[in-house]
């Protein structure tokens, strides 16, 4: 069997869809898991709405995403002469012509046709069969010549057997008057030339396939294996549009979900092995296979997006887990951390990861780590902070001043103070995470302390203790 290759294909028109990240994300997985390319094309043919900030836009949410391509990324604008000579090539071959035939006379054809009672006329050329001995000197366009009877059947992976009749499809155009290719051409120029065995996209496309496969049989080219993918919808089963919430890739990065999360969720969007919700990189790419994706329309969940964000928050590595909070600051516009609180966030993961759903979850729980004294106190705290508490926390600080700072040891020292005043360990509890964290709902008191260290936890005791 020949090495597989996969292509994702945007236009740089605006920010990458979430929809084209999960479509990017099953020819990642499809190649990937069988050893083939993944690799990426511009398709920029639009110059009037396509434009560099978009196309940055796009690779920057493929990076974050962590979907590498293979080679170059491909322009296709940059081809276009290639195009042309393709088109030229199947004049050559008889399997395209020119056609001269004007606007007008190919509205009036249509508007007799309708009086013919026909509800969608397909355009005739006379010049289809034409001797080119009576061409005249004027413009033209170079048509293919699309079968007249018959079928033209599609074999989708996804969709399964779709036919078209070949007599709703007129000869369409694949150079214009101006000598420029149009889009359906490039496209499967570049994805012969590109070698693409499997072109899995959106079923937006579908339609395109007929007429694609024509280029293809006009050149005696092999067909690639076609998978046409459902589009997203949001929760109400509508089209997924901003009503619905984040649309834009780079959004859900803004919002503060790991990438991992969002590769496992996007690659569930449609797809299923078994009952598998949460699965690695390594056990997508095992398990992807084209048989597995559904032909009805998949539908935003943020709920499970959420469940399983928070999985693999709690299952990546801390050193793993930084570099990426730390870029979130970034998509979020917050201000950059200094190197204490990166530091100090860095010793706090361990203690904050778990239970968090996103980054702004986890950053909340590492307030105590990332703010600096004096600690302002919220309102519940500030309440726990009686008279009786100060004082018993003014005798604890001289004896954790002696302590060995190590959980077990700092846990029996302020259970001891606590049973010395006829106290259970969570009334003590209480006004200690308020002097360390000024907050009444934190991480483990004494996580908390092992992170911020004996000099800083004991000054923080120590403030409101005076």
């Amino acid at each position: 069997m020949s090495e597989i290759v996969t292509r994702f294909a945007p236009s740089p028109t605006g920010y990458l869809h979430i929809g084209g990240a999960r479509t990017a994300l099953f020819n990642w997985l499809f190649a990937r898991g069988r050893d083939g390319k993944f690799l990426l094309r511009i398709e920029d043919t639009d110059r009037e709405r396509s434009t560099p900030e978009a196309t940055e836009a796009i690779l920057k949410g493929l990076t974050w995403l962590g979907l590498d391509w293979d080679g170059d990324v491909v322009s296709q604008f940059d081809r276009k002469d290639r195009h042309a000579e393709v088109a030229h090539e199947m004049l050559a071959r008889g399997t395209a012509y020119k056609c001269f035939s004007t606007q007008a006379e190919i509205e009036a054809f249509r508007e007799a046709e309708k009086a013919r009672g026909v509800s969608y006329p397909v355009f005739l050329s006379p010049w289809r069969d034409a001797d080119p001995a009576t061409y005249p000197d004027a413009p033209y366009v170079v048509r293919m010549k699309a079968p007249r009877e018959g079928q033209t059947v599609i074999d989708d992976k996804v969709q399964g057997k779709v036919v078209i009749q070949n007599a709703t499809l007129d000869d369409m155009i694949v150079l214009r008057s101006d000598g420029t290719p149009v889009y359906m051409l490039a496209v499967v120029v570049d994805d012969h030339d590109m070698g693409v065995t499997h072109v899995i996209r959106g079923d937006d496309h579908l339609n395109n396939a007929a007429r694609q496969q024509m280029v293809y049989d006009a050149m005696g080219w092999a067909v690639p294996v076609w998978a046409h993918i459902p589009l997203i919808h949001g929760p109400d089963g509508k089209k997924l549009s901003k009503r619905h919430g984040a649309v834009g890739l780079h959004e859900y990065q803004a919002l503060g979900y790991p990438a991992a999360a969002m590769r496992n969720y996007l690659a569930r969007l449609g797809w299923a092995h078994g009952d598998a919700e949460f699965f690695t990189d390594a056990e997508a790419k095992e398990w992807f296979s084209l048989e597995g994706i559904g032909r009805a329309p998949a539908r935003l969940d943020f709920k499970k997006l959420e469940n399983l964000s928070g999985q693999h928050i709690a299952a990546t590595a801390d050193a793993d887990l930084l570099p990426e909070i730390l870029a979130f600051f970034g998509a979020a516009k917050l201000p950059e951390p200094s190197q204490s609180q990166k530091d100090g966030l860095a010793r706090a993961l361990f203690s904050v990861k778990e239970r968090a759903k996103t980054f702004p979850e986890l950053l909340d729980k590492a307030h105590f780590v990332l703010t600096n004294r004096p600690i302002s106190m919220d309102e519940k705290a500030a309440k726990s902070l009686d008279p009786v508490s100060r004082r018993i926390l003014s005798e604890l600080t001289p004896q954790l001043q002696n302590a060995s700072w190590e959980r077990d040891k700092l846990e029996s020292t302020v259970a001891g103070v606590a049973e010395a005043h006829g106290m259970g360990l969570g009334k003590v509890a209480g006004p200690l995470r308020a002097a360390l964290a000024g907050r009444a709902v934190t991480p483990s008191v004494f996580d908390m302390m092992l992170v911020l260290g004996r000099d800083e936890s004991l000054a923080r005791m120590k403030d409101v203790a005076d």
